[in-house]
């Protein structure tokens, strides 16, 4: 919960190319007080059945800046042979016509801004060869 002089942060995933939350996806929380300070990382957690982490670190008092690390090709890679299903669902797919892998972004990294006593939602949709994010509320 976020305080009167911290912001506080949270964050979901759905896998957009299976319709369903993304589920053990590792997601790491870093803050910084002000442009040009150093990153300092929290710590982590890992997406739920429902696609969310409920258990994010607080944000230090200060804080400006907030980065999420979404490390989403482990999560694709858990799949079997997903590079042969997104080539069957796909006949052009830049799986097979391109990289020959299945993940295009193997690491989601989001950096927004953030003011004490907000607190910030930031939804991932995400697919093997693209994501958007959003604040949430």
């Amino acid at each position: 919960m976020s305080t009167s002089t911290t912001a506080s942060v949270s964050t979901h995933i759905l896998d957009t190319s299976v319709g369903r939350p993304a589920e053990g996806v590792a997601v790491h929380l870093c803050a910084r007080a002000g442009r040009e300070a150093d990153w300092q990382a929290l710590g982590g957690s890992a997406t739920d059945a429902d696609g969310r982490c409920k258990d994010l670190p607080a944000l230090p008092e200060g804080t400006t800046h907030v980065r999420l690390d979404f490390a989403v090709e482990a999560y694709f890679s858990k799949s079997e042979n997903f590079a042969n299903q997104q080539a069957d669902a796909q006949q052009d797919a830049p799986a097979t016509r391109d990289s020959g892998r299945g993940v295009f972004f193997p690491e989601v990294a989001i950096t927004f801004a953030v003011v004490p006593g907000e607190h910030y939602h930031v939804p991932l949709l995400l697919n093997p060869f693209g994501y958007s994010v959003y604040r949430g509320s």
